[in-house]
């Protein structure tokens, strides 16, 4: 059979320019989705790529800076060293940007936005996880405290020293908004401390969608790191309607396969089961609406993006276990208070001995433009677990250098 010949070389290469991108913005995104040529710009001007748009270019700034490879040796959870099978920080942060963007575009937001947004939600988060957010928090009480969606802004607007022109990574207001208005059980910057962040009354579509890709990832997540740590067994999980649901599923369409699998497809049917049911639940507050422009989802009286009702309890009875199953299981308990101990002994031996700290970290000190407490807060919350536990030894075990 003769099939016929395809032209695979074109007379001249084509070029998609970044006006070619941003037309094809306007032509297929929802009018609710925030357009990067109308973004309110960056604090710093700068000359646009001719290639990527503006949140493209955010995206990849993030991508490359320090503190996000630092994420691969931060904790969710288990610390590093526990097993290399469980989620680190970065490992999440991917986590969450997939099912952030998969959402956005099938609600027609802005993919490179909200991708942006994931990618940077996490990049405040000090070693060991909340429990390290926790000690810098008391730390710092005295001192504006700690909260990580602000740190996080700050690494991008500040600590990030990658460009000769400007401090920070110079990215766009609609990213950074993202990143200080991301909001979950766990996460959510003081609204006195939002500042210009807090012109609308609600984040952006994009934004909420990334707060909730972020809750379902950490949940999902979780319960396979915990079934694989041995914290909690399916027998307990059994008590969960979601799970009951998820697991229902898997049995009807694979009833032979082995114990290993089972696990995995039921957490891919939970995270799926998550996903329809937001974009279900979405689509009928933006049908009930008829929003024209991204400034009329921020004017709504609540969220836009949301479960449906009984998802939300099947969500928070899900919560609940893992705070009192995995969460405040005693061996994790441990780990916590070890951080705390760790994290509150460097932050005291710093800020009372300065001249321990690193040539870069001690002139900013000496430039005096900020307290030394909250100069050594940075240095701490942008540590690794394994730096931070290098560093500990070094500092108080007289055999240590």
């Amino acid at each position: 059979m003769n099939f016929p010949t395809r032209r695979f070389i074109r007379e001249r290469p084509v070029i998609i320019k970044r006006s070619v991108q941003e037309e094809r913005e306007r032509s297929y995104l929802a009018p609710y989705a925030l357009l990067s040529e109308r973004s309110r710009g960056r604090a710093h001007r700068e000359e646009e790529c001719p290639y990527r748009t503006a949140y493209q270019r955010d995206k990849d700034r993030i991508i490359h800076s320090r503190a996000f490879r630092r994420l691969e040796y931060k904790t969710q959870v288990f610390a590093y060293y526990e097993g290399d099978h469980y989620r680190t920080r970065l490992t999440h942060t991917l986590e969450v940007a997939q099912i952030a963007r998969s959402i956005a575009q099938y609600l027609g937001a802005n993919e490179d936005l909200t991708g942006a947004v994931a990618l940077a939600h996490d990049l405040g988060h000090t070693p060991f996880g909340h429990a390290g957010e926790q000690a810098l928090h008391e730390a710092m009480e005295n001192y504006g405290g700690f909260e990580h969606n602000l740190q996080s802004l700050r690494v991008v607007d500040l600590l990030e020293a990658r460009y000769p022109d400007f401090p920070g990574l110079n990215l766009t207001y609609e990213t950074r908004e993202g990143i200080i208005r991301h909001s979950t059980v766990y996460d959510r910057a003081p609204e006195e401390l939002i500042g210009e962040f807090l012109v609308q009354q609600m984040p952006s579509l994009e934004t909420q969608i990334v707060s909730l890709a972020d809750e379902t990832a950490y949940n999902c997540h979780d319960i396979e790191d915990g079934l694989r740590s041995g914290y909690f067994d399916e027998r307990e999980l059994a008590e969960l309607d979601i799970w009951q649901e998820a697991t229902r599923i898997v049995r009807d369409r694979y009833p032979h396969i082995d114990k290993d699998m089972f696990r995995y497809q039921s957490i891919r049917i939970l995270i799926d089961t998550f996903i329809r049911d937001l974009i279900k639940a979405t689509e009928e507050v933006l049908s009930a609406n008829s929003f024209d422009s991204p400034e009329a989802v921020m004017r709504y009286n609540g969220p836009v993006v949301r479960f449906s009702s009984r998802m939300q309890t099947w969500k928070d009875n899900l919560n609940r276990f893992l705070h009192t199953q995995f969460y405040t299981h005693h061996k994790i308990l441990r780990m916590q208070y070890k951080a705390n101990r760790l994290l509150n002994d460097l932050f005291r031996e710093y800020v009372s001995r300065p001249s321990q700290l690193p040539p870069g970290v001690a002139a900013k000190i000496a430039e005096g433009r900020e307290p030394v407490e909250r100069i050594v807060c940075d240095y701490i919350a942008g540590m690794t677990d394994r730096f931070a536990l290098d560093e500990h030894r070094k500092l108080f075990l007289p055999y240590e250098y």
